[in-house]
């Protein structure tokens, strides 16, 4: 089994990995939002989809999860698009992020608080790509349906996930276009 499919659960605690103690908030459901999405796609089997869609439901309620899964779905997808490197992400069980789930989630905190400049950042470092106008509209309405479901970011994360995300070394990866 790889660590692609060790969505169970179980995950993986991989050395250098951030963590955020919290399993719950904006941060954690972009962060899992992402990993599950990623992690679906990379492998097309629909478990991890289910996982993702089980935590958003849990903390949104059906009605508000499936807008913000939705938006999930159009924004990594668009990510996936533009990207020109591997987009990184660990196991669903681990209680940290990798240096891109960070990223992601800096993305949302700097649509949620409206800087442009470290959107931009964030989308390139993403994509390795200077195709990011998708990513950022994609992540910019992702960011809207999480603020309206009382979800909104810590607006250090737009600045300190990334930084602390520089260190840290994901266990599994995938491909930047599918």
């Amino acid at each position: 089994m790889s660590y692609y499919n060790t969505i169970d659960g179980k995950g993986l605690q991989a050395a250098g990995q951030v963590q955020i103690p919290q399993r719950e908030g904006a941060e954690w459901l972009v962060g899992v939002g992402f990993r599950c999405w990623l992690a679906g796609y990379d492998t097309g089997d629909i478990a991890c989809w289910e996982t993702g869609w089980n935590e958003y439901n849990r903390a949104l309620g059906p009605e508000r999860a499936k807008r913000a899964v939705t938006e999930l779905a159009c924004w990594v997808r668009a990510l996936r698009g533009c990207a020109s490197r591997k987009i990184e992400y660990y196991p669903y069980g681990c209680a940290g992020f990798c240096a891109d789930e960070c990223m992601a989630m800096s993305l949302i905190a700097a649509s949620q608080h409206h800087r442009c400049p470290a959107m931009q950042a964030c989308a390139l470092a993403l994509t390795g790509s200077d195709l990011v106008d998708p990513v950022i509209e994609a992540a910019n309405a992702f960011a809207d349906v999480l603020q309206e479901a009382d979800q909104r970011l810590n607006p250090d994360a737009v600045t300190a996930l990334s930084a602390i995300s520089r260190n840290a070394a994901p266990v599994a990866s995938v491909a930047g276009r599918g």
